[in-house]
C-alpha cells in the first residue's frame, strides 16, 4: 500500500513456503505437507487468488507476479522438485500462473531463477516448462557477483565477467524463448559501495543497451537492509541507515 501510494510499480513474489524459498530450500508449508499433487495445485491457486484479490480490493494491480522464488529446481519439495519430476513442477507453476491471470489478466507472470550468469540452468528449466505446456511472460534472474567463484581475489574481473555473461545470456534467452528478461534481484556487499556502484552502473548500462524488449529492468534486493541484518550483508545502506553511493547507479 505504501509503495502503491508512492507511485511505485509493484511486483509480488510468491515463495509458497512458511520460510524463505531459494535454490537450496523450497519447503512445502506445514499446512500443505500431506497434500497430493492435485491438492497442492488447488492450494497454490487458492493462495495466489486470495492474495491478489486482497490487493485488488485496495485498488492495487501488481505489474508483475513471480510464481515461486529462485525456482532453479522447482518448488514445493519434494513433490514439486524439478529434478525428480519436471511435470510436477510444471503443474504447480501452471496452477499459480492461471490463478494470477484469473485475477489480474494483464499482470506479467515471471519465472525466477538464480545465477543469471549461468545459461544451463535456465535452458533446463524453461525447456522443461515448455515441454509440459507452461507459459510465462518474463524470465527473472538473480545476479550476485560475490557468489561467483574467484570474487574475493579479483572483484573487478569477476564483476566484468558477470556483466558480460548476463548480457549474453539475456540475448540467448530472448532469442530462444521470445521472452523479455528482468533482473529481479541483484546486490553487492554494503561496505564496498564503490565496487558496488561500478558493477551496478555497468550492469544497468549494458542491459539497457539491449533495449526494453529484451531486458525490462533491474531490481536491487534488498537495498535498505544494513548492519548485517540477519547476517545478510548485500544491502546498499550503511551502518547509520543511510544509502551508500551504490544507489547512485540507479539515478
Amino acid at each position: 500500500w505504501r509503495a502503491y501510494k508512492a507511485g511505485m510499480r509493484i511486483m509480488i513474489d510468491f515463495h509458497y513456503s512458511d520460510t524463505w524459498a531459494d535454490p537450496s530450500k523450497q519447503t512445502t508449508p506445514a499446512a500443505w505437507s500431506n497434500c497430493t499433487l492435485a491438492q497442492l495445485e488447488d492450494s497454490v491457486a487458492a493462495h495466489t487468488k486470495d492474495v491478489l484479490t486482497s490487493l485488488k480490493n485496495y485498488g492495487i494491480t501488481p505489474e508483475w507476479v513471480q510464481v515461486g522464488n529462485e525456482t532453479d529446481n522447482g518448488m514445493l519439495w519434494p513433490l514439486g522438485k524439478a529434478s525428480t519430476s519436471m511435470s510436477n513442477y510444471a503443474a504447480l507453476y501452471i496452477a499459480g500462473y492461471n490463478a494470477a491471470k484469473a485475477v489480474c489478466p494483464n499482470t506479467k507472470v515471471i519465472v525466477h531463477l538464480s545465477g543469471g550468469y549461468s545459461i544451463s540452468k535456465y535452458t533446463w528449466i524453461f525447456n522443461g516448462l515448455k515441454s509440459n505446456g507452461a507459459k510465462w511472460d518474463v524470465i527473472g534472474m538473480s545476479v550476485y557477483p560475490s557468489y561467483y567463484t574467484g570474487y574475493t581475489n579479483n572483484k573487478t574481473a569477476v564483476c566484468d565477467t558477470v556483466v558480460t555473461d548476463v548480457t549474453a545470456n539475456i540475448q540467448t534467452l530472448y532469442s530462444t524463448y521470445n521472452t523479455p528478461v528482468m533482473i529481479c534481484e541483484t546486490g553487492m556487499p554494503w561496505d564496498d559501495a564503490s565496487t558496488a556502484k561500478t558493477f551496478l552502473t555497468s550492469l544497468i548500462t549494458n542491459t539497457m543497451a539491449l533495449g526494453d524488449t529484451k531486458c525490462l529492468g533491474v531490481f536491487y534486493w534488498e537495498p535498505e537492509c544494513y548492519g548485517g541484518w540477519q547476517s545478510y550483508t548485500l544491502g546498499a545502506f550503511d551502518d547509520s541507515g543511510e544509502p551508500t553511493e551504490a544507489m547512485d547507479a540507479f539515478k
